[in-house]
C-alpha cells in the first residue's frame, strides 16, 4: 500500500499529540557525505498549522546536518494510529535557546505530509519516557516555555 498524502498542513490528531508536549519524534537527517542519521526529538511543539519549532543540542550530528542539508523528516508514531512523516525545510531561529546555551531552537516549515497507516496493523502506543531528574523536568518543561512563546511571537 502506498503512502497517504495529506498536504502541508498538520492533522488535528497530530496537531493535538504535539501541544500535549509528551510525544517523540524521530529526526532523520543526512551528512554531507550521504550518511543517513536519526534522532529522537523530545522538544517539539506546532507553530501554527504548517510549522514547528524544536530544540536540539548545538553539537548534535543532526543539528549539524539539518544545517548544512536543510530539509528533513520528521516521524511520528502515536497511540490512537498516529503515523505521519513530514518532510520539511530547517531553520534555525535562535542559537543559543534563551533557556540554555547548548540548545538551539529550530523551525521546520512543512513540505509535505504523509500518512503512514497501514491497512493490517494500528499504532496502539507511542513511546514512553520519563525524566531522569528533577533537574531534567524543570529543563525540558523551561524549553518548551520557550518554544510556546516562539509559536506566538515568531
Amino acid at each position: 500500500m502506498s503512502a497517504k498524502h495529506v498536504g502541508v498542513k498538520l492533522p488535528d490528531d497530530l496537531l493535538n499529540v504535539l501541544k500535549r508536549k509528551n510525544t517523540v519524534a524521530i529526526l532523520a537527517t543526512f551528512s554531507e557525505k550521504g550518511i543517513p542519521n536519526t534522532t529522537p526529538i523530545q522538544c517539539i511543539y506546532p507553530k501554527g498549522e504548517e510549522s514547528i519549532l524544536m530544540t536540539i543540542h548545538k553539537e548534535h550530528t543532526g543539528y549539524h546536518n539539518m544545517v548544512w542539508q536543510k530539509k528533513v523528516m520528521l516521524n511520528f508514531l502515536c497511540e490512537g494510529n498516529i503515523a505521519y512523516s513530514i518532510l520539511g525545510r530547517a531553520g534555525v531561529v535562535r542559537a543559543p535557546s534563551t533557556v540554555h546555551p547548548l540548545m538551539n531552537v529550530v523551525r521546520i516549515d512543512i513540505i509535505d505530509i504523509k500518512s503512514d497507516r497501514s491497512i493490517l496493523t494500528r499504532v496502539d502506543q507511542g513511546v514512553l519516557w520519563s525524566y531522569t531528574s528533577d533537574e531534567a523536568e524543570e529543563l525540558h518543561k523551561s524549553l518548551f516555555a520557550e518554544l510556546e512563546d516562539l509559536s506566538r511571537t515568531l
